[in-house]
């Protein structure tokens, strides 16, 4: 699926100039490309988006983040870079998505396109590899998916609901204090399901998430899990969950009553000290708010936590997000155990859900969400996509709410296949 780690490290040439405002970014992704060449980290029109393939390694097992640095990091010192802007995202860049267990067959990808355009702060640029021209291609409007059909994935949702209560039947009796459980479902579509529409849909719609496309993985994550930007690091966890009615009114009282929540409480409590843990090895000056604030989307709102620290060791930005996955947020308490957990009840292969995904610059700096709110399109049958949820367990947690969490969360991804 995708490329086998080449012999040797090619040697790129690199060219960014400033562009004048190139209007929506997401709609100058040219038609025509595979989805696995469609790229894009973008959130409230800012951002990156590329296409095709300069370069490009896979890696997997348990060394695929350092082996994928290792090749990003010959690859920088080979690099003939020209950059004009000299911000974080222009010069050379690489997209990543890394599959949230170190057994997945899918293990990671991490790909330099042929072109990128960015925004950021006002200024826009063009970033070109290895071209002899800078013209950004004509753009042919993106085609609806037609003829969609949904059937069950590993689980039914009835099954996974009886898995959720397996789940809080461990944690009353102390083998775990919180597990994260996921399920799928198929989506297959009458013709190639083109990327470009998934993307313009969900950064219209979900303007506060970040609308990604990484080798075939698209999706809309809320969630940071790392921001390195000249020495300051931010982290945003996100747990705990409460799906919107519609009414103003009334989703401000369902806010109000999340911040009380102590089931909720208890669970995103778990995912901020996992990160804080994660990250305080490489940071100093450590800021953890001691109450979540409620983030509102679209379908749901969550309690969310914003951690900063100073980079102190030098650390990239992939090192960074290789050192917080997987955290609770995605994975649960204690993280051995839970991830047994997930193996015995979860009967799938997450693939690169709830993985880190994202870019990396040559200075190291880059964002990398979680791969949540998304799917895998199917790279030998682009007419399937693979669709994903995940919901935190603990004691508290009824399976019911949980079954209707999991389609709220599901929400995002079918409604962009309409």
């Amino acid at each position: 699926m995708n490329e086998a780690r080449p012999a040797a490290t090619p040697r790129l040439r690199v060219r960014t100039y400033e562009l004048t405002d190139p209007g929506d970014l997401v709609g100058l992704i040219p038609a025509g490309r595979p989805a696995e060449d469609v790229m894009s980290w973008v959130r409230r029109e800012e951002g990156l988006v590329g296409w095709g393939r300069a370069a490009a390694v896979s890696t997997s097992g348990d060394a695929r983040f350092a082996d994928a640095e290792e090749w990003w990091d010959a690859l920088v010192a080979a690099a003939d870079v020209v950059d004009e802007v000299e911000r974080p995202g222009t010069g050379l860049v690489g997209f990543g998505s890394f599959s949230f267990r170190n057994s997945s067959d899918e293990g990671a990808a991490l790909v330099v396109p042929e072109m990128i355009v960015g925004r950021r702060d006002g200024h826009a640029w063009l970033t070109t590899i290895n071209r002899t021209t800078d013209q950004l291609p004509e753009v042919k409007p993106a085609e609806a998916p037609t003829g969609v059909e949904r059937t069950d994935g590993a689980l039914s949702p009835a099954q996974w609901r009886g898995a959720v209560g397996d789940a809080i039947e461990y944690i009353r009796a102390g083998r775990i204090d919180k597990v994260v459980l996921a399920r799928d479902e198929i989506h297959t579509a009458d013709a190639d399901i083109d990327p470009r529409w998934l993307l313009a849909r969900l950064s219209t719609a979900y303007r506060d998430t970040w609308a990604f496309a990484v080798d075939g993985l698209v999706g809309g994550t809320p969630e940071l899990l790392v921001r390195s930007d000249k020495g300051l690091v931010t982290s945003r966890v996100l747990a705990g969950t409460i799906r919107r009615t519609g009414s103003d009114d009334h989703d401000l009282a369902l806010a109000a009553s999340l911040a009380r929540s102590s089931k909720d409480l208890v669970e995103h409590e778990f995912a901020v000290r996992s990160v804080e843990a994660a990250l305080r090895p490489h940071c100093s000056s450590m800021n953890v708010p001691d109450a979540p604030f409620v983030l509102h989307l679209p379908n749901v709102m969550h309690l969310a936590t914003d951690v900063s620290g100073a980079l102190t060791d030098g650390a990239s930005s992939l090192t960074l997000a290789a050192s917080l996955h997987p955290s609770a947020a995605v994975c649960g308490t204690p993280t051995r155990e839970a991830a047994l957990v997930i193996d015995e009840l979860e009967h799938m292969d997450r693939g690169r859900y709830a993985g880190p995904v994202g870019w990396i610059d040559a200075r190291g700096d880059g964002e990398w969400g979680i791969a949540l709110r998304s799917g895998q399109i199917d790279i030998e049958n682009p007419c399937r996509i693979r669709l994903f949820a995940g919901c935190g367990i603990v004691e508290g947690s009824d399976p019911v709410s949980e079954v209707a969490e999991s389609v709220a969360k599901l929400a995002p991804m079918r409604e962009a296949l309409r």
